[in-house]
């Protein structure tokens, strides 16, 4: 395979060590093919031509208007850790990932243990039950060709409806 191809006539123009086109992608090559027929591209952004403005990553100005864990809403940008998406046309969505629990509260079972031997009664302290929710919303927004998703902790039963009014209003915003 080091013989030139047999079946080429005397113009053979292309292939290794006959130059290169401008590429259109890829990584930049640590120096410029002979005769330096297309300039190095940055280090910061090898996959866009030349000429092609990166947007910026946080939008100029302006207060919030509303903020859900790590993804926040200033003007007509959605911002987050992963940069800027564009709000008009977002798609939002919430999952509900806690659960609320019922129990019979320690308080009651001392109390029942306590009273029972005194009179029946004190079987009634057994209905003093607590809630607990524990767990997670999880808020997604997808935008430009970008996703993100981030954990609100659920603390209360109702976070959830919190959560939802929050995405409601941002859906309105996206129109």
């Amino acid at each position: 395979m080091s013989e030139p191809n047999p079946y080429a006539d005397g113009d053979y123009t292309w292939g290794p060590g006959h130059g290169a086109g401008t590429p259109g992608y890829g990584y930049p090559h640590d120096a410029a093919p002979a005769g330096g027929a297309y300039p190095v591209s940055p280090a910061y952004q090898p996959t866009l031509p030349g000429g092609v403005p990166v947007p910026p990553q946080y939008a100029a100005g302006g207060a919030p208007s509303f903020s859900l864990g790590d993804i926040t809403v200033v003007g007509d940008q959605v911002l987050t850790p992963a940069g800027s998406m564009p709000l008009k046309g977002a798609v939002w969505n919430a999952t509900d990932l806690s659960r609320t629990e019922e129990k019979i509260s320690t308080v009651g079972i001392v109390l029942a243990c306590l009273f029972v031997a005194a009179c029946g009664l004190g079987l009634l302290f057994l209905l003093m039950k607590e809630k607990t929710t524990s767990g997670f919303v999880q808020v997604t927004v997808t935008s430009g060709g970008r996703h993100h998703a981030t954990m609100i902790p659920a603390t209360r039963p109702d976070t959830i409806h919190w959560v939802m009014s929050q995405i409601a209003y941002a859906r309105q915003l996206s129109f």
